[in-house]
Protein backbone atom coordinates (compact mmCIF):
# COMPACT_ATOMS: atom_id res chain seq x y z
CA UNK A 1 0.00 0.00 0.00
CA UNK A 2 1.30 3.25 -0.93
CA UNK A 3 1.91 6.47 1.43
CA UNK A 4 0.47 9.49 1.64
CA UNK A 5 3.33 11.13 -0.29
CA UNK A 6 2.59 9.12 -3.47
CA UNK A 7 -0.72 9.89 -4.11
CA UNK A 8 -1.47 11.69 -7.14
CA UNK A 9 -2.19 15.33 -6.98
CA UNK A 10 -5.85 15.89 -7.90
CA UNK A 11 -7.16 18.06 -10.39
CA UNK A 12 -8.47 20.48 -7.74
CA UNK A 13 -4.91 21.25 -6.22
CA UNK A 14 -3.02 21.42 -9.72
CA UNK A 15 -5.72 23.92 -11.16
CA UNK A 16 -5.09 26.11 -7.32
CA UNK A 17 -1.32 25.49 -7.75
CA UNK A 18 -1.32 27.10 -11.28
CA UNK A 19 -3.60 29.70 -11.19
CA UNK A 20 -1.20 30.91 -7.96
CA UNK A 21 1.40 30.52 -10.57
CA UNK A 22 0.21 32.65 -12.58
CA UNK A 23 -1.26 35.46 -9.74
CA UNK A 24 3.12 35.49 -8.57
CA UNK A 25 3.87 35.85 -12.23
CA UNK A 26 1.79 38.81 -12.86
CA UNK A 27 2.74 40.57 -9.49
CA UNK A 28 6.23 39.86 -10.41
CA UNK A 29 6.02 41.41 -14.12
CA UNK A 30 4.02 44.40 -12.39
CA UNK A 31 6.72 44.95 -9.72
CA UNK A 32 9.56 45.03 -12.51
CA UNK A 33 7.85 47.21 -15.16
CA UNK A 34 6.92 49.64 -12.06
CA UNK A 35 10.54 49.84 -10.73
CA UNK A 36 11.54 50.09 -14.69
CA UNK A 37 8.98 52.99 -14.84
CA UNK A 38 10.31 54.25 -11.89
CA UNK A 39 13.99 54.70 -13.14
CA UNK A 40 13.03 55.89 -16.70
CA UNK A 41 10.97 58.43 -15.17
CA UNK A 42 13.80 59.89 -13.18
CA UNK A 43 16.14 60.00 -15.76
CA UNK A 44 13.70 61.45 -18.27
CA UNK A 45 13.18 64.04 -15.33
CA UNK A 46 16.52 64.59 -14.68
CA UNK A 47 17.51 65.26 -18.03
CA UNK A 48 14.35 67.59 -19.24
CA UNK A 49 15.45 69.42 -15.78
CA UNK A 50 18.94 69.89 -17.13
CA UNK A 51 17.94 70.43 -20.66
CA UNK A 52 14.98 73.11 -19.46
CA UNK A 53 17.49 75.49 -17.80
CA UNK A 54 20.21 75.24 -20.59
CA UNK A 55 19.08 74.81 -23.55
CA UNK A 56 16.78 78.01 -24.19
CA UNK A 57 19.71 80.01 -22.96
CA UNK A 58 22.05 78.94 -25.69
CA UNK A 59 23.67 80.46 -28.51
CA UNK A 60 26.58 80.10 -31.37
CA UNK A 61 28.49 82.58 -29.56
CA UNK A 62 28.88 80.54 -26.11
CA UNK A 63 29.31 77.59 -27.93
CA UNK A 64 32.29 78.85 -29.89
CA UNK A 65 33.29 81.79 -27.85
CA UNK A 66 36.46 81.89 -25.59
CA UNK A 67 36.10 81.66 -21.51
CA UNK A 68 36.01 84.96 -19.91
CA UNK A 69 38.13 85.18 -15.99
CA UNK A 70 36.06 88.08 -14.80
CA UNK A 71 34.04 89.43 -17.46
CA UNK A 72 30.04 87.83 -18.00
CA UNK A 73 29.50 86.65 -21.43
CA UNK A 74 32.11 83.85 -21.56
CA UNK A 75 31.89 80.91 -23.78
CA UNK A 76 33.22 77.15 -23.95
CA UNK A 77 34.33 76.94 -27.59
CA UNK A 78 38.31 75.29 -26.35
CA UNK A 79 36.99 73.51 -23.51
CA UNK A 80 34.35 71.92 -25.96
CA UNK A 81 36.89 70.99 -28.75
CA UNK A 82 39.25 69.51 -26.24
CA UNK A 83 36.69 67.14 -24.84
CA UNK A 84 36.02 65.92 -28.67
CA UNK A 85 39.53 66.15 -29.26
CA UNK A 86 40.24 64.16 -26.45
CA UNK A 87 37.68 61.51 -26.74
CA UNK A 88 38.47 60.85 -30.67
CA UNK A 89 42.21 60.81 -29.47
CA UNK A 90 40.99 58.44 -26.77
CA UNK A 91 39.37 56.05 -28.87
CA UNK A 92 41.71 55.38 -31.54
CA UNK A 93 44.21 54.25 -29.14
CA UNK A 94 41.23 52.28 -27.02
CA UNK A 95 39.47 50.79 -29.33
CA UNK A 96 41.86 48.79 -31.34
CA UNK A 97 43.78 47.06 -28.55
CA UNK A 98 40.17 46.87 -26.51
CA UNK A 99 38.51 44.77 -29.56
CA UNK A 100 42.01 42.74 -30.20
CA UNK A 101 42.61 41.45 -26.58
CA UNK A 102 38.98 41.12 -26.04
CA UNK A 103 38.59 38.67 -29.46
CA UNK A 104 42.31 36.72 -28.22
CA UNK A 105 40.60 36.00 -24.87
CA UNK A 106 37.20 34.49 -26.52
CA UNK A 107 38.71 32.62 -29.26
CA UNK A 108 42.67 32.12 -29.02
CA UNK A 109 43.46 32.13 -25.57
CA UNK A 110 43.78 28.86 -23.42
CA UNK A 111 41.76 28.24 -21.09
CA UNK A 112 44.57 27.86 -17.98
CA UNK A 113 45.33 29.64 -14.83
CA UNK A 114 47.09 32.46 -16.30
CA UNK A 115 44.51 33.29 -18.38
CA UNK A 116 42.07 33.26 -15.55
CA UNK A 117 44.62 35.49 -13.39
CA UNK A 118 44.46 38.30 -17.04
CA UNK A 119 40.71 38.07 -16.74
CA UNK A 120 40.65 39.12 -13.14
CA UNK A 121 42.99 41.68 -13.44
CA UNK A 122 41.25 42.99 -16.46
CA UNK A 123 37.86 43.15 -14.08
CA UNK A 124 39.85 44.88 -11.80
CA UNK A 125 40.87 47.76 -14.01
CA UNK A 126 37.30 48.25 -15.22
CA UNK A 127 36.34 49.07 -11.45
CA UNK A 128 39.34 51.21 -10.74
CA UNK A 129 38.42 54.80 -10.14
CA UNK A 130 39.22 57.19 -12.56
CA UNK A 131 41.19 58.83 -10.17
CA UNK A 132 43.80 56.24 -10.01
CA UNK A 133 44.31 56.46 -13.64
CA UNK A 134 45.04 60.43 -13.27
CA UNK A 135 47.73 59.86 -11.10
CA UNK A 136 49.16 57.15 -13.72
CA UNK A 137 49.14 60.02 -16.21
CA UNK A 138 51.41 62.16 -13.55
CA UNK A 139 53.37 59.58 -12.75
CA UNK A 140 54.15 58.69 -16.75
CA UNK A 141 53.53 62.21 -18.95
CA UNK A 142 54.35 64.67 -16.10
CA UNK A 143 57.04 63.19 -14.34
CA UNK A 144 58.37 60.47 -16.25
CA UNK A 145 58.55 62.44 -19.42
CA UNK A 146 58.49 65.80 -18.07
CA UNK A 147 55.63 67.12 -20.44
CA UNK A 148 53.46 68.57 -18.34
CA UNK A 149 49.46 69.10 -18.22
CA UNK A 150 49.26 68.31 -21.69
CA UNK A 151 46.18 67.16 -23.78
CA UNK A 152 48.28 63.83 -24.88
CA UNK A 153 48.78 62.94 -21.38
CA UNK A 154 44.73 63.12 -21.00
CA UNK A 155 43.95 61.22 -24.15
CA UNK A 156 45.91 58.44 -23.18
CA UNK A 157 44.84 58.23 -19.55
CA UNK A 158 41.36 57.85 -20.58
CA UNK A 159 42.07 55.48 -22.95
CA UNK A 160 43.74 53.31 -20.40
CA UNK A 161 40.69 53.94 -18.37
CA UNK A 162 38.62 52.74 -21.00
CA UNK A 163 40.87 50.04 -22.55
CA UNK A 164 39.52 46.83 -19.84
CA UNK A 165 36.20 48.06 -20.56
CA UNK A 166 35.91 47.30 -24.06
CA UNK A 167 38.11 44.21 -23.65
CA UNK A 168 35.54 42.65 -21.26
CA UNK A 169 32.20 43.76 -23.26
CA UNK A 170 34.13 42.90 -26.52
CA UNK A 171 34.69 39.53 -25.06
CA UNK A 172 31.74 38.90 -23.55
CA UNK A 173 29.92 39.93 -26.76
CA UNK A 174 32.09 37.51 -28.58
CA UNK A 175 31.32 34.28 -26.62
CA UNK A 176 27.70 35.25 -26.57
CA UNK A 177 27.66 34.28 -30.28
CA UNK A 178 25.80 31.11 -30.80
CA UNK A 179 28.24 28.16 -31.44
CA UNK A 180 26.03 27.00 -34.51
CA UNK A 181 26.93 29.89 -36.57
CA UNK A 182 30.98 29.57 -35.73
CA UNK A 183 30.51 25.80 -36.79
CA UNK A 184 28.70 26.22 -39.81
CA UNK A 185 31.27 28.84 -40.91
CA UNK A 186 34.08 26.07 -40.27
CA UNK A 187 31.54 23.54 -42.12
CA UNK A 188 31.40 25.94 -45.26
CA UNK A 189 35.20 26.10 -45.18
CA UNK A 190 36.10 29.27 -43.76
CA UNK A 191 39.22 29.59 -41.96
CA UNK A 192 39.36 30.42 -38.22
CA UNK A 193 40.61 34.21 -39.21
CA UNK A 194 37.61 34.49 -42.28
CA UNK A 195 34.81 33.41 -38.97
CA UNK A 196 36.07 35.80 -36.89
CA UNK A 197 35.78 38.86 -39.05
CA UNK A 198 33.09 37.75 -41.36
CA UNK A 199 30.63 36.17 -38.52
CA UNK A 200 31.88 36.50 -34.97
CA UNK A 201 32.27 40.12 -35.13
CA UNK A 202 29.33 41.29 -37.12
CA UNK A 203 27.03 39.29 -34.95
CA UNK A 204 28.34 40.53 -31.46
CA UNK A 205 28.40 44.10 -33.25
CA UNK A 206 25.51 45.23 -31.30
CA UNK A 207 27.60 44.14 -27.97
CA UNK A 208 30.63 45.80 -29.07
CA UNK A 209 28.86 49.32 -30.10
CA UNK A 210 27.02 49.31 -26.83
CA UNK A 211 29.97 49.16 -24.84
CA UNK A 212 31.87 51.98 -26.87
CA UNK A 213 29.31 54.25 -26.19
CA UNK A 214 29.53 53.37 -22.63
CA UNK A 215 32.96 54.13 -22.86
CA UNK A 216 32.97 56.97 -25.16
CA UNK A 217 30.54 59.14 -22.75
CA UNK A 218 32.44 58.05 -19.82
CA UNK A 219 35.55 59.78 -21.27
CA UNK A 220 33.73 63.13 -22.95
CA UNK A 221 32.19 63.94 -19.13
CA UNK A 222 35.49 62.73 -17.45
CA UNK A 223 36.75 65.22 -15.24
CA UNK A 224 39.37 63.73 -12.63
CA UNK A 225 41.83 61.91 -14.93
CA UNK A 226 41.79 65.67 -17.19
CA UNK A 227 42.45 67.81 -13.94
CA UNK A 228 45.75 65.84 -12.90
CA UNK A 229 46.81 65.08 -16.36
CA UNK A 230 45.58 68.48 -18.59
CA UNK A 231 45.04 71.04 -15.82
CA UNK A 232 42.21 73.62 -15.66
CA UNK A 233 43.10 76.10 -18.40
CA UNK A 234 43.34 76.04 -22.23
CA UNK A 235 45.95 77.64 -24.47
CA UNK A 236 43.00 79.95 -25.01
CA UNK A 237 42.79 79.13 -29.09
CA UNK A 238 39.71 77.72 -30.37
CA UNK A 239 40.98 75.12 -32.82
CA UNK A 240 44.46 74.08 -30.91
CA UNK A 241 45.60 70.70 -32.54
CA UNK A 242 48.77 71.13 -30.37
CA UNK A 243 48.99 67.82 -27.86
CA UNK A 244 51.63 69.60 -25.57
CA UNK A 245 48.91 72.06 -24.74
CA UNK A 246 47.13 72.26 -21.46
CA UNK A 247 43.36 70.66 -21.97
CA UNK A 248 40.57 71.46 -19.63
CA UNK A 249 37.26 70.07 -21.39
CA UNK A 250 34.10 70.94 -21.01
CA UNK A 251 33.26 68.59 -17.59
CA UNK A 252 36.16 70.22 -15.63
CA UNK A 253 35.10 73.45 -17.20
CA UNK A 254 31.80 73.24 -15.42
CA UNK A 255 33.63 72.00 -12.41
CA UNK A 256 35.76 75.01 -12.11
CA UNK A 257 32.83 77.63 -13.28
CA UNK A 258 30.33 75.80 -10.31
CA UNK A 259 33.40 75.93 -7.12
CA UNK A 260 36.16 78.57 -8.39
CA UNK A 261 34.79 81.25 -10.86
CA UNK A 262 34.74 84.79 -10.49
CA UNK A 263 32.33 85.63 -13.31
CA UNK A 264 28.87 87.12 -12.32
CA UNK A 265 26.99 84.88 -14.73
CA UNK A 266 28.71 81.61 -13.24
CA UNK A 267 25.29 79.86 -12.70
CA UNK A 268 24.40 80.67 -16.03
CA UNK A 269 27.40 78.93 -17.71
CA UNK A 270 27.30 76.27 -15.75
CA UNK A 271 23.47 75.78 -16.85
CA UNK A 272 24.31 75.80 -20.34
CA UNK A 273 27.46 73.96 -20.19
CA UNK A 274 25.81 71.13 -18.31
CA UNK A 275 22.70 70.89 -21.42
CA UNK A 276 25.40 71.11 -24.13
CA UNK A 277 27.34 68.37 -22.18
CA UNK A 278 24.27 66.27 -22.45
CA UNK A 279 23.78 66.80 -25.64
CA UNK A 280 26.82 65.89 -26.92
CA UNK A 281 26.50 62.83 -24.70
CA UNK A 282 23.43 61.60 -26.56
CA UNK A 283 24.66 62.43 -30.11
CA UNK A 284 27.34 60.34 -29.33
CA UNK A 285 25.08 57.36 -28.49
CA UNK A 286 22.72 57.86 -31.91
CA UNK A 287 26.08 58.08 -34.20
CA UNK A 288 27.21 55.22 -33.03
CA UNK A 289 23.72 53.46 -33.43
CA UNK A 290 23.05 54.92 -36.65
CA UNK A 291 24.98 52.37 -38.68
CA UNK A 292 23.54 49.34 -36.76
CA UNK A 293 19.90 51.17 -37.10
CA UNK A 294 20.30 51.76 -40.99
CA UNK A 295 21.70 47.93 -41.34
CA UNK A 296 19.21 46.29 -39.75
CA UNK A 297 16.36 48.30 -41.69
CA UNK A 298 18.20 47.17 -44.95
CA UNK A 299 18.56 43.22 -43.44
CA UNK A 300 14.19 42.70 -43.02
Amino acid sequence: MRGDSNRPVSGGAFAARKGLNHVNNRLFTIAVWGVAGCVMLFIFGLLFLILERGVPKLTWDFIFGLPSEIDAGGGIGPALFNSIYMLVISLIIAIPLGVAAGIYLAEFAPDNKWIGVIRICVEGLASVPSLIFGLFGIALFVEMFQLGLTILGAAVSLAFLNLPIIVRVTEEAIRAVPGEIKQASFALGATHLQTIRRVLIPQAMNGIITGICLVAGRGFGESAVVILTAGVTTSGVMWDFNLLSPGENLAVHLWYIQSAAIVPDAQEISQKAAAVLIIIVLAINILFRLPLWIRERKSR
